[in-house]
């Protein structure tokens, strides 16, 4: 059995800017198939507008209140809002007047390798 506790986790930044902490990805455990990290967008702030060639990813709002854009398309989003990214689609989440906190899963799992800049 592997468990990982969020906190015992260091936080790094994507090749995006998104500052993440991975919960469970192929560093630190057997993983083969996926990712499942937390972000955090600090307020007023945005990913940089990326895409992934390979990865799907769903992102969680845990708390904050954002922006995410996918090919063009605006909503606004919050905690509970689970999102579909699907490969290949260009993308951002921005965050409102307070830090935006969410989990993100990608599968394959993440790579700064999969990350296309605008």
């Amino acid at each position: 059995m592997i468990v990982r506790n969020l906190s015992s986790q260091k936080p790094f930044t994507t090749a995006d800017g998104s500052r993440i902490r991975s919960i469970l990805d192929h560093a630190n455990a057997p993983v083969k198939n996926q990712s499942l990290a937390e972000a955090v967008v600090p307020a007023g702030t945005s990913t940089a507008r990326h895409h992934h060639k390979t990865s799907e990813e769903f992102y969680f709002i845990l708390d904050g209140i954002g922006t995410m854009e996918i090919d063009g398309v605006l909503q606004e989003v919050g905690p509970g809002d689970a999102i579909l990214i699907p490969p290949g689609s260009w993308h951002r989440i921005t965050a409102a007047a307070s830090d935006l906190r969410f989990l993100c899963c990608c599968a394959p799992p993440y790579s700064h390798e999969d990350t296309f800049l605008e």
